[in-house]
């Protein structure tokens, strides 16, 4: 929402709070706007409409976490359909090929978890522990509701050596959405990434 939605989504949550019987403060008001201010007023107002007339919970007041349920699927949901993204693009496109996803969140875990040919290297015994892992750090992301910084596209074995040697990378191949996936190719930090290295300590220096 932009700042000129403020009186109509004020208008909206006051509405709801009567239909509830409920007061609706100030206070509680700059609540709601600070949680669901991201999202579309009209996408709101469905949410809403769809909590008043769910029969398991729709007969209490909804709060911010509701409706961002509603407009978003639950993080469980989200983190299924991504690492579906994901392992389907990993079988029909492979490691080889440099990829962008519709979602800069698959990018920045799968970044996390090593990368894209890291990934494609997982034996199919691991890929179960590989899917709960890569589901796990989707969830905490989605969570937080705040994108962190993700590498633009997720760079296969054949751009990373053709980089090496010096010739020009491959356009990448986008999975999902194209023009979703064209925005997170646009909005990615091509910096690299900070890693944390575990280091021996040299048993000289542990004396």
């Amino acid at each position: 929402m932009q700042q000129d939605d403020v009186r109509a989504f004020q208008e909206v949550m006051q509405g709801v709070h009567d239909f509830y019987g409920k007061d609706c403060s100030p206070f509680a008001l700059d609540v709601w706007w600070q949680a669901l201010r991201s999202y579309d007023l009209e996408a709101i107002r469905d949410a809403l409409g769809r909590h008043c007339v769910n029969p398991d919970n729709g007969q209490w007041m909804p709060k911010p976490a509701d409706v961002v349920r509603l407009i978003e699927g639950s993080t469980v949901d989200s983190a299924m359909v991504a690492w579906t993204k994901v392992d389907r693009a990993m079988q029909s496109v492979g490691s080889y090929c440099t990829v962008v996803f519709d979602d800069p969140l698959i990018h920045a875990v799968i970044a996390d978890m090593g990368g894209w040919p890291a990934l494609g290297n997982k034996r199919i015994e691991e890929w179960p522990f590989v899917a709960k892992e890569f589901q796990t750090r989707y969830r905490g992301l989605k969570a937080a509701r705040a994108t962190p910084a993700y590498p633009p596209k997720l760079v296969g074995i054949a751009d990373g050596n053709n980089v090496q040697r010096g010739f020009p990378e491959m356009n990448p191949v986008l999975i999902g959405d194209p023009e979703s996936a064209r925005k997170v190719l646009a909005g990615g930090d091509s910096r690299p990434r900070l890693m944390v290295m575990n280091m021996q300590i040299p048993v000289a220096a542990r004396a």
